[in-house]
């Protein structure tokens, strides 16, 4: 069985400039800077945050699922603001999903606002397919809303 979820996050802060935050290593500092408590933390196993960086995020306790997993940029793509990775240990791979990608898409709304699409994608056995209920965006929502409070706030006090 493939799934596919995928949620819009409406932020008042140009494309350009939340897209250097996803598109880089910042992201993953923002985050354990921010959202450590909502979200968990992240280090990087290997990699300079191009293709082939492998991350580990550590989920904050409390959190309903797996305790950490292991994840590839897959692909970056600064024409289009896309940045694609794959799970390879932990996260929804120890449910039994045979595969599960994460897609970040940053879109122009207008010069100062953009949206911030995220997306999972994964593959089950249709004989566990009750559980691909377990499947949510809410981290990368979370994460979305953090990220442009901050930068909102940052643009603010630099005025």
């Amino acid at each position: 069985m493939r799934g596919h979820l995928s949620h819009d996050t409406l932020v008042e802060v140009p494309a350009a400039v939340i897209w250097d935050i996803y598109r880089s290593l910042e992201l993953g500092r923002l985050l354990n800077e921010l959202l450590q408590d909502e979200i968990g933390t992240v280090e990087v196993v290997q990699g300079d945050g191009g293709v082939g960086t492998i991350l580990k995020i550590t989920f904050a306790p409390g959190i309903p699922g797996p305790t950490y997993m292991k994840e590839i940029f897959t692909k970056i793509d600064d024409e289009i603001r896309v940045k694609e990775s794959e799970v390879i240990e932990g996260g929804y791979k120890d449910f039994g999903f045979e595969y599960c990608g994460y897609r970040l898409q940053i879109i122009e709304k207008d010069a100062k606002s953009s949206i911030i699409r995220s997306s999972i994608e994964y593959e089950i056995d249709d004989k566990l397919q009750e559980i691909a209920s377990l499947v949510t965006t809410k981290p990368m929502e979370i994460l979305a809303v953090g990220i442009s409070k901050y930068l909102r706030e940052k643009t603010s006090s630099s005025n």
